[in-house]
């Protein structure tokens, strides 16, 4: 048995999110350069590869992580060590074979999937030298969805942090090398897909001695495992929905590469160099949007198994109040990242991608609003799966889906509107998600969660910090003009203040109260360092 004591799940959702912060900047790290060292039309076959990974690490891995943490706590909770045991095997080989199906796809038919899905035949070599990632990655959750299940976030912590450390390292010194000595963008790109390879087996070998070290196999237990058949059977049954769910985002990605580069060129009449450099861009802004989300996905992991394990216990009353104090919290953090990204985005854009074309401005601002959107759909998510209801996500995740496919089909072949239609049918769909989702809350949960609540000050004090930015950008933005220099100065300054005021709404409305500070590490301690009551 596991000689790890669990976390409360904010307590773990505090670790995971300290762990994904450095990773952001690691992958700031890594991104940022990569884009400037590409080029946009470069990116754009970076970016490719990437939404073809994310297909297939999603279908292999996005509900089966989630799926095995949940058996693990009902099997831990329930004081069961040999079925703790047994559960652990079959998702192994589960993984195993899953992976390795996928990653042969990838090897095998690279040039059909980037020439004739994504209409970018230049992504090819990145897609084969990607392809171990994907199994590598599917061990990696493995290990990740057991520990978790015990409330475990450190290993998943440490592994991610690695992982994206050799990342940055091997990626970024291999794009450099090629690109420096005139191999060309397409051997390039390979090069800097080559890190996540890498980073996925760094992280894996970290996994495999932590369970070894910290999770050994109680032999003495008396109870009966299930056969490997029922777990099998039960592990997918739980799994698949969710895979099927999370699956559609990752396709709707895959169809907005391919269905953006598809209607520029057929319909807006842009150039295929034309195209990729819009796509490009896309994918920078894209990566800045994909930050709110990733602060919130530590929080649904750690939601999945309190949620479960309260209902497990008939404690139906603590399980929609974990449910809405998560919805409150994903709204206080969501809500000034997302407003913050719109109204600074151009700034952010020059900054951090200099040189890109003028539209990633625009494309950021409604992608950063969009983001909201998506934090509060991955918390529904998560507390739809936890509650037992795995297909319901799912259909709604399909509505937004067939949604946002409509709207981008239609706007990105309007030549005015072009690669503009993309974050606008992403922000439509989500929001679609959201109220299907919330819907769906109030009818599975004892008692409907308080919409009130969760988002009345947040929105508030999100609101006047908004403000708060866009009046400070806007009084130092003559420095702009003095350079880079005076554009880190105006952007720092804007986003000083806005933490400040929000920071200090929040405290002041009670946003976030003393007992929500009491259940993070050391948040005792800032509680009364800032006199919050």
């Amino acid at each position: 048995m596991s000689e790890h004591k669990g976390q409360n799940y904010l307590h773990g959702a505090a670790i995971l999110t300290a762990g994904v912060i450095i990773m952001k900047i690691l992958g700031f790290l890594y991104k940022m350069p990569i884009g400037n060292i590409l080029g946009d039309d470069g990116y754009s076959m970076f970016l490719a590869t990437y939404n073809v990974y994310n297909v297939f690490l999603t279908l292999s891995t996005a509900g089966l992580p989630i799926a095995l943490a949940r058996m693990v706590s009902e099997a831990n909770a329930q004081g069961r060590p040999n079925q703790l045991r047994r559960t652990f095997s079959v998702a192994w080989r589960s993984f195993f074979w899953i992976g390795l199906f996928c990653s042969l796809i990838m090897a095998l038919f690279p040039r059909q999937i980037a020439g004739g899905i994504l209409r970018n035949p230049d992504a090819a070599l990145s897609i084969r030298v990607m392809s171990p990632s994907v199994l590598l990655v599917c061990l990696v959750s493995a290990y990740r969805g057991y520990c978790q299940g015990f409330g475990d976030m450190i290993p998943t912590t440490v592994g991610q942090v690695l992982e994206v450390l050799v990342k940055v390292i091997v990626g970024l010194a291999l794009a450099w090398f090629l690109m420096h000595n005139h191999y060309g963008k397409p051997l390039g790109s390979a090069g800097a897909i080559f890190g996540v390879t890498a980073g996925s087996a760094a992280a894996l070998l970290y996994m495999w001695l932590h369970k070894q070290r910290h999770y050994r196999d109680d032999m003495s237990g008396s109870d009966e495992p299930d056969p490997d058949g029922k777990i099998f059977r039960r592990f997918l049954r739980i799994g698949i929905p969710i895979a099927m769910g999370s699956s559609v985002l990752a396709l709707l990605n895959l169809i907005d590469s391919s269905l953006c580069m598809g209607r520029l060129q057929d319909a807006a009449r842009f150039s295929y160099q034309e195209a990729k450099e819009l796509t490009g861009v896309y994918g920078k802004a894209q990566t800045i949007f994909n930050l709110p989300a990733a602060i919130i996905t530590p929080l649904t992991i750690s939601v999945v198994p309190a949620v479960t394990a309260a209902i497990v216990k008939k404690e139906n009353d603590e399980a929609t109040r974990i449910s809405e104090d998560s919805m409150r919290i994903a709204a206080v953090l969501s809500l000034p990242m997302g407003v913050g990204l719109a109204v600074l985005a151009r700034p952010i854009m020059n900054l951090i991608f200099d040189g890109a074309h003028p539209v990633g401005a625009d494309l950021l601002a409604i992608l950063g609003l969009a983001s909201v959107f998506v934090c509060m759909v991955l918390m529904e998510n998560a507390i739809l799966q936890a509650t037992g209801h795995e297909l319901l996500p799912m259909y709604t995740l399909f509505a937004g889906g067939v949604l946002k496919v409509v709207v981008n089909y239609f706007l990105v072949a309007q030549r005015g509107i072009n690669i503009l239609g993309a974050p606008i049918g992403t922000l439509a769909s989500y929001l679609l998600m959201a109220v299907i989702n919330f819907v769906m809350m109030c009818y599975v949960l004892d008692k409907n969660p308080r919409l009130r609540i969760i988002l009345l000050k947040p929105l508030f004090c999100t609101l006047v910090m908004g403000a708060a930015a866009w009046a400070v950008y806007g009084l130092l933005g003559r420095f702009a003009a003095g350079g880079r220099l005076g554009l880190l100065i105006g952007t720092g300054a804007a986003i000083l203040v806005a933490v400040v005021v929000y920071l200090a709404l929040s405290i002041l409305l009670r946003t976030v109260t003393k007992e929500d500070m009491a259940l993070i590490p050391g948040g005792a301690k800032i509680a009364r360092l800032l006199h919050m009551k």
